[in-house]
């Protein structure tokens, strides 16, 4: 359905032609020729949120001053959940806008898992009011599986009723893969609702017939690989492998030397996971471009893939090239191999001003953080001998986990932390207000000496995930998120040493970008010095309790073998 007057259409073509002057022209630049490569000395001119001209110079009612800088067309993040920014969709485009991101596709589970359908609604109102466009996959695995308790359950008929919205563009990640490979009814009901429209996929590690049933279901993209002949099988088969670089999931450095001139309209960027500290240190989509140059990628090759590859995998056909009758979102470069952004448009319109003038919206989701009780040391008991205990292995940068057998022995007939063998105690807590779940369990790769961290951050029920040496400061971790309303909590010896609160849904904080980055700061250097070894141990933890995802992970069930997608014990 056509969402275009016909006066903006004439317009559009009569400035596009010369017959009328058009209302903005970007001055004295040099455009980055996404077929070719060249860098193409031009004016770019603007009618409302459209380019109308390019390869030529032009007049214009109003002037922008390009100074012979590079543009290239505004980046495109393919799949992220704006939740684990830890802030508001708001504060999210005032954080990455300037970045050069001027598309981003979202997947809301996080905040749907807790809110179901109000976490839907609220993303797509918000979406409405943005600088940048924002779009919406519908999340389709609400929980991701049986073995967690979410706060929300969301089967096709809660999803189909937004199919339609214009900030829509599909389906998001297919978590299930089992269920898909199984054809369960549930999973069927959604496939069957979205046939012909996008379908986002997640499918760690799978490959051969496997992958061929996977496809099958109408599934055309995957943020999971991990390993360079993994996505060359995916991208053969069809698939659009979106490259991922988030706080805690790295795959550039695996990933990047697959990305060339010809594989690049199969490759994209995305970052899934990334908070505000390591986009102040780092960037983001920004960070993915220059990072994949620095490793030898062409520089064609890494802006197609953050531009027009991106754009086609998920149907946006009005961007991902600076041309006319395409979206008008330009990023202005200093430097191309470096990507270092220094002005943006977005739909034409300079970013500063257009972020003052957006009106914002309340969100939902506060008061989510509902234990049965308090809890208590003994609570966090694990009885036994500790002998082949499993334990869940951290790999940094990565969210799969090694499935491990530790002789952990026992002190009158409880299993305790070991410290001296960088194996801390983790426990889930049911957060919901449903039951009062708990799993408990081991987990090596924090390098944690004293002291617990806790989280109501956990992927994707988000449940309390809760990391430590001593059952004390585990309870009074858990007892403290309770208080606060959810958020990231780091005790020892009994008192809390740093904290964020992260009130909307126990998930984001209602404080501006830059305080929740500071926060985030402070609650590094805390953890450092209880001897935590990992870059981002917060989110690191999120990720323990994602039964998805290979190969030991935790919920409020007890610990999964995921590999065989079945409760240990």
């Amino acid at each position: 359905m056509s969402t275009i007057s016909h006066d903006v259409l004439a317009r559009r073509i009569r400035q596009g032609s010369g017959q009328q002057t058009p209302e903005l022209v970007v001055r004295n630049v040099r455009l980055l020729d996404l077929v070719t490569g060249e860098l193409i000395p031009t004016d770019i001119a603007i009618c409302g949120d459209t380019i109308v001209g390019t390869l030529g110079r032009y007049d214009g009612a109003t002037i922008i001053e390009g100074h012979d800088r590079i543009v290239v067309p505004g980046f495109i993040d393919t799949h992220l959940h704006i939740e684990s920014s830890l802030v508001t969709p708001f504060e999210f485009e005032r954080c990455v806008l300037p970045h050069g991101v001027t598309t981003a596709i979202c997947d809301p589970h996080e905040m749907a898992n807790v809110l179901g359908v109000a976490a839907l609604r609220y993303f797509l109102d918000a979406a409405t009011r943005m600088v940048m466009d924002l779009r919406v996959n519908l999340s389709s695995c609400v929980p991701s599986t049986a073995l967690e308790t979410s706060g929300a359950v969301l089967r096709a008929d809660a999803l189909t009723p937004f199919m339609d919205h214009p900030k829509v563009i599909g389906l998001a990640e297919f978590m299930n893969m089992p269920g898909v490979l199984s054809c369960a009814d549930d999973c069927m009901d959604k496939l069957v609702a979205f046939a012909g429209r996008h379908i986002d996929g997640h499918a760690p590690l799978m490959t051969g017939q496997r992958l061929n049933g996977y496809l099958s279901a109408g599934i055309s993209t995957d943020h999971e690989a991990t390993r360079a002949d993994e996505a060359l099988e995916k991208i053969r088969k069809g698939m659009t492998v979106l490259i991922r670089e988030g706080s805690v999931c790295k795959d550039l450095a695996a990933l990047a030397p697959l990305l060339t001139v010809a594989t690049s309209p199969f490759l994209a960027f995305c970052t899934d996971d990334r908070n505000p500290l390591e986009i102040a240190h780092e960037g983001h989509i920004d960070f993915l471009i220059r990072s994949a140059i620095a490793r030898g990628v062409p520089p064609l090759a890494a802006y197609r893939a953050a531009s027009l590859s991106a754009a086609r995998a998920f149907g946006l056909t009005d961007r991902g090239m600076l041309a006319p009758g395409k979206r008008a979102d330009i990023v202005f470069l200093d430097d191309l191999e470096g990507c270092v952004v220094s002005d943006v448009l977005a739909g034409g319109r300079p970013i500063g001003p257009a972020l003052a003038a957006r009106p914002v919206i309340d969100a939902p989701g506060r008061d989510s953080v509902h234990l049965r009780r308090p809890l208590a040391p003994a609570d966090f008991t694990v009885a036994g001998d500790g002998r082949d205990m499993p334990v869940i292995g951290i790999i940094p940068g990565q969210i799969i986990t090694d499935f491990l057998t530790i002789d952990l022995g026992s002190h009158a007939g409880a299993v305790r932390a070991r410290p001296d063998l960088d194996v801390a105690k983790v426990a889930v807590v049911a957060r919901h207000g449903l039951n009062d779940n708990m799993g408990r369990g081991f987990v090596r790769g924090f390098g944690l000496r004293r002291g617990a961290l806790a989280s109501s951050v956990g992927h994707d029920a988000h449940n309390i995930c809760v990391v430590g040496v001593d059952d004390d400061d585990m309870a009074a971790a858990v007892n403290r998120l309770a208080q606060i309303g959810g958020g990231f909590v780091i005790v020892e010896d009994g008192q809390v040493r740093e904290e964020l609160p992260l009130p909307i849904a126990g998930l984001m904080s209602d404080a501006p970008f830059e305080e929740v980055r500071d926060r985030l700061e402070a609650l590094r250097a805390a953890t450092r010095a209880m001897g935590v070894t990992l870059d981002e141990p917060f989110l690191q933890l999120a990720f323990l309790p994602l039964p998805v995802v290979p190969r030991l992970k935790i919920t409020d069930h007890g610990l999964v073998d995921v590999d065989r997608m079945t409760l240990i014990g």
